[in-house]
């Protein structure tokens, strides 16, 4: 190789080396400004990629509960003569809720690790955290003397909890069979007519094909034996409970996101018999074919459900009114909490319902119930959960402020914490 030939490769080399420098310095800023990728199970996954969607997300609830004096009690609405009232307050993230034998009321949380216990002590209202260091603890169920907590991967109990309140031991582990996935894996818990513990295991994502442990409701015996799937295609239920004449179990679910603004509704559905499949993700709200998942399937082939509860309502709790003070057309009707929507430009629910119930189990018209949590766009409360107590008023969960609330019907009063 002569001197100017080994000089012109020596130009090329250089030359092809400036270009590579140049392209990697030009291309470095778009590269580092590349988002990370979502975790699984992100609510985001899915979101379309325009300017109006990519305002929406989760809103999520503020990390201290309101203090008392800050409780939006004017702001919410009964009916002609109903009452609410604060219950109790200063628990963070409020959710799931259960009546003791002597009258503890116990209230989950989702995103801190504490399950409560609400207390009337020398005529006050007192709470107590009487257990810490769980994860996702959102359900709660009481059966003779026993509390159970659903965790995000297990069941366990505590018994004898309520003598033992001041000192309450460590909850006993009963039942792990379960995921871990973090989407949608928070629980409900109950305890049916049969004395079995029925509980959810939601699809880890906004939309997906769930595997044969996912996307269902389950029962196991109050021991954690006897694990038995008892309905499919539940794309994520937080809130069920059982017909008082027909005992039949009706469950709330919360319908996939990102299809539309207006679509799917949320449902509320009603098993007939064991093994039913209620739709996702091949098809919502009984008519509504999934985009990705629906071809070749007809909507036809699972059950519908029994109302439609509007667009991500966020429907959760629920509960038949089965309690004596409330006027007579109550009596054995459904009320369910509405948490509200976030993937929605105008937000919808944030309320608590009735949805009556037909003679035949079928559901009638929806009527407003509770109103105010949702004002001006803007959340100044979520409800979550229901439960009738003795008295016959019933309770109402929000875990925005970390409170729960009373309505009650006629003059009596309860004064709350």
């Amino acid at each position: 190789m002569t001197n100017s030939s080994r000089r012109r490769g020596l130009v090329l080399a250089g030359t092809l080396g400036t270009l590579l420098v140049a392209t990697l310095v030009a291309t470095w800023p778009a590269a580092a400004q590349q988002p990370a990728p979502l975790p699984p199970g992100s609510p985001l996954i899915g979101r379309p990629e325009t300017d109006e969607a990519k305002k929406l997300a989760p809103v999520p609830a503020p990390p201290l509960a309101a203090a008392a004096d800050k409780l939006p009690v004017d702001k919410l609405k009964p009916p002609k003569g109903f009452k609410i009232e604060v219950y109790a307050s200063g628990m963070p993230n409020a959710r799931s809720l259960a009546l003791g034998d002597k009258g503890t009321v116990f209230v989950g949380s989702r995103l801190v690790d504490k399950v409560y216990a609400i207390v009337d002590k020398d005529g006050k209202r007192e709470v107590k955290v009487i257990a810490s260091g769980l994860y996702r603890p959102n359900g709660v169920a009481f059966k003779n003397g026993t509390l159970y907590i659903a965790e995000l991967s297990q069941i366990s109990k505590i018994e004898g909890i309520e003598d033992k309140l001041d000192d309450p031991p460590k909850p006993t582990v009963i039942y792990n069979d379960l995921p871990k996935d973090e989407g949608h894996g928070w629980k409900y818990l109950a305890i049916g007519p049969d004395n079995k513990l029925y509980l959810e295991v939601g699809q880890p994502c906004n939309n997906c094909m769930p595997s044969d442990k996912h996307g269902q409701l389950r029962r196991i015996n109050l021991d954690g034996s006897g694990a038995e799937v008892i309905a499919r295609g539940v794309r994520h239920s937080v809130g069920f409970d059982w017909h008082p004449g027909s005992k039949e179990l009706y469950f709330t679910d919360n319908s996939r996101d990102w299809m539309s603004e207006d679509l799917p509704n949320d449902e509320l559905n009603r098993i007939t018999k064991v093994g039913q499949h209620f739709g996702s993700p091949y098809c919502y709200q009984g008519n509504v074919p999934d985009q990705e998942f629906g071809w070749g399937r007809k909507c036809s082939e699972f059950e519908p459900p029994i109302a439609l509860m509007g667009p991500h309502a966020g429907v959760l709790g629920m509960k038949f009114y089965t309690g004596n003070s409330f006027p007579a057309k109550y009596k054995n009707q459904a009320l369910i909490a509405r948490h509200g929507s976030w993937n929605r430009s105008n937000k919808f629910g944030g309320d608590v319902v009735l949805v009556n119930i037909k003679k035949d189990g079928t559901a009638g018209a929806i009527e407003p119930f509770v109103t105010g949590f949702l004002e001006n766009n803007n959340y100044v409360g979520r409800p979550v959960d229901i439960l009738v107590m003795k008295d016959g008023a019933i309770l109402i969960s929000d875990d925005w402020n970390g409170a729960v609330w009373r309505v009650s019907y006629g003059s009596a009063r309860t004064a709350g914490r």
